[in-house]
């Protein structure tokens, strides 16, 4: 047959270095969808884009290069914009490839082209870093090697191109794609501004790192400039795995109990890598530096946009290297290890005095049955929130929906992530986010996916009927009609299993040792912990 558009885009995936495809095909896109038969790609399909999305987010994240994401026109382009928005504040390296109506209707030239936007474009400019219409076979190389090479540039992002039907049908008209060049451009921080942190840091006597998702590609870097330094290190919620859990100098993650927020206002210098300092990661803005602020960040919009700081905008990898090939080395005096020791400890006896033995009953279990070096995904659930801080990841990327906090991440996020993995993969839900995701189950059973989902039943937004219930003394619209989830998995040929406090953690580890998916569903209802004191609320 002719090579057409679609053969274009394929071929061009294949020479930029995808191997796994992730998307619903539609009217619009079939020009695209039938070239895949032609090609080495793999694809995985969904069963709602916006599932769709999340699974190419997730085979993002754990992979670290560019997951292509491939969808239709109008209602099948725009329900992917909650899963683009997560990966934008995830920076996860999403490419969205969508087709278009007729280029003879672009921009409302000529209406009533089925699924037809006047500027579907429009709809995305804000959300990725870059989106481009492609009008001729010819563009579509330079195009796709655009878009990569765009997202794999810090920071990390999702990118969009679109591609009209008759490009994608019609007969190509350059000769078959073998190679395409990219290169990502690197961002290196500049000299004096290095050379004045370094003045900075060395003259600390107290200083503290606190690290978020943009040093999550730079994790032996942290390690070697906290060590130097022998700086304590706080993770961010989105930078989960950044830093050895257990390690002397790691202040963990309790970003939200205000001991923590003191232990980092306190310092006379703290060191923010690859955060910008929002709303979660400053304990809802009560973060008051009493000493200075120095911020490395690649994302140029998020330098200083909420601390002033001596602002270095650059990749955490090449700064971390110049600061640590510039600062003294510090002796290991023990110092910096008590004051870590002594905060987790008042962390935990505020744990205490909240009587939360349920809470830390079912965290621990589902602990201990998780095997090390496990990836987790996590949906906007009571659970996830406490794993945010509690988490130890233990060698195993933690994937979570709280960038952009839209429901429904977990579970799809999770089979990208088991597309890209050998071994098993956890997904964590609520009972009414699993709604949203609930039909992947189909997909799960269709691939054989190794996806343990835990669905914590609370009979409804259990987050939200709390923050309710704490604002106006009551909740409305929380309360949920559920399916019966064990009947419901098992009717898509999905075992599952029906589990209590006691036994989850006996049920999770039968559930991971198997070789497919595994639902297990936990009847509770958990709290959160406090997060402040009541005189600092």
């Amino acid at each position: 047959m002719t090579r057409n558009g679609g053969d274009v885009v394929v071929e061009t995936l294949e020479a930029l270095g995808a191997h796994t495809v992730f998307g619903i095909p539609g009217q619009h896109a079939l020009g695209l969808f039938d070239a895949l038969r032609r090609s080495e790609l793999r694809y995985v399909g969904s069963r709602t884009e916006v599932n769709a999305a999340f699974a190419a987010d997730g085979h993002a994240r754990i992979t670290g290069s560019v997951t292509p994401l491939l969808v239709s026109t109008g209602p099948g382009a725009l329900q992917t914009l909650a899963g683009l928005q997560e990966s934008a504040a995830a920076s996860a390296p999403v490419l969205g490839i969508s087709s278009q109506i007729p280029s003879a209707g672009l921009g409302g030239v000529r209406g009533g082209y089925l699924h037809e936007l006047t500027d579907q474009l429009a709809s995305f400019r804000d959300v990725v870093k870059h989106a481009r219409v492609v009008r001729h076979a010819s563009q579509i190389p330079s195009a796709l090697a655009e878009a990569w090479e765009i997202a794999l540039t810090a920071p990390y992002g999702p990118v969009w191109v679109e591609i009209p039907q008759d490009v994608l049908l019609g007969p190509a008209s350059v000769p078959p794609v073998t190679s395409v060049s990219w290169s990502a451009r690197e961002l290196y921080p500049r000299a004096e501004l290095v050379a004045e942190a370094v003045r900075v840091l060395d003259s600390a006597e107290r200083p503290v790192i606190l690290a978020g998702g943009g040093a999550l590609h730079a994790k032996d870097e942290l390690l070697e400039l906290a060590e130097k330094l022998r700086a304590p290190v706080v993770t961010t919620f989105g930078g989960k795995g950044n830093f050895p859990w257990e390690h002397p100098l790691s202040a963990q993650s309790w970003l939200e109990d205000w001991h923590t927020t003191e232990f980092l206002a306190s310092a006379d210098v703290v060191l923010v890598v690859g955060s910008g300092l929002g709303e979660l990661s400053s304990n809802y803005r009560t973060f008051r530096p009493a000493g200075s602020v120095i911020q490395i960040e690649a994302d140029l919009g998020k330098l200083e946009s909420n601390y002033p700081a001596l602002g270095i905008h650059a990749d955490a990898r090449y700064a971390l290297r110049a600061l640590t090939s510039g600062v003294t080395a510090r002796a290991a005096d023990g110092v910096s290890e008590s004051l870590v020791q002594r905060l987790l400890e008042q962390v935990r006896a505020r744990l205490t005095e909240q009587e939360l033995d349920l809470e830390r009953q079912v965290l621990n279990a589902l602990r201990s049955a998780v095997p090390d070096g496990t990836p987790t995904c996590w949906d906007m659930t009571i659970l996830a929130y406490w794993a945010w801080s509690a988490w130890d990841p233990r060698g195993g990327a933690q994937f979570s929906a709280q960038g952009a906090g839209g429901l429904g991440y977990g579970f799809p996020a999770a089979l990208g992530v088991a597309a890209a993995v050998d071994g098993p993969v956890l997904a964590v839900s609520g009972d009414g986010g699993a709604m949203y995701g609930i039909s992947e189950l189909a997909v799960a059973a269709q691939h054989g996916s190794r996806v343990v989902w835990l669905i914590v039943d609370d009979g409804g937004y259990g987050i939200l009927r709390e923050y309710m219930t704490d604002a106006f003394g009551q909740a409305t619209a929380t309360e949920l009609a559920r399916p019966d989830f064990v009947a419901l998995a098992e009717a898509f040929g999905v075992p599952a299993t029906r589990s209590t406090p006691e036994s989850l953690r006996e049920d999770l580890a039968k559930a991971f040792a198997g070789d497919g998916p595994h639902v297990v569903v936990l009847s509770a209802v958990l709290r959160m912990f406090a997060p402040t004191h009541l005189e600092h609320t």
